[in-house]
């Protein structure tokens, strides 16, 4: 996960680099509010790690449905970085953090303290890009 959007945010920062892409003013307001909602949602590695795993993969999720919003309000390059980049963190829909109870799960895991760090750390790397992409 966080090397496809290391991916991802690289090829972003190379195409606004190299003027291949050039944000438009409304992408550029919907990349800030992404950039924010993000920063709001997944908090520093030791902030997440305070967390217990139910509020952490809360966070987690919400930093997905922020991208989605985001997704719903653009078009072009950004719609097509964003759709990239909810789909690269899909994973984080399968995972669980309460116990099976012997019951179905619906294919749900439990991730491992490892994979939650990484998903963070992506959804970080995310919101520097947005936030680059909103003063680009």
């Amino acid at each position: 996960m966080r090397t496809v959007i290391k991916n991802l945010t690289e090829e972003a920062e190379r195409q606004i680099r190299d003027r291949t892409w050039i944000p438009e003013p409304d992408d550029r307001t919907v990349a800030a509010k992404a950039a924010a909602d993000l920063r709001a949602a997944v908090g520093t590695p030791q902030a997440q790690q305070a967390l217990s795993t139910v509020d952490r993969l809360a966070h987690l999720r919400e930093a997905l449905a922020d991208l989605a919003i985001a997704l719903a309000h653009v078009h072009g390059r950004l719609a097509w970085f964003l759709g990239a980049a909810a789909t690269a963190l899909t994973p984080i829909l399968h995972w669980r953090a309460l116990p099976a109870e012997d019951g179905p799960t619906f294919g749900a895991v439990r991730p491992t303290s490892q994979q939650y760090a990484e998903a963070e750390d992506a959804i970080r790397r995310l919101q520097s890009t947005l936030a680059d992409i909103s003063t680009a």
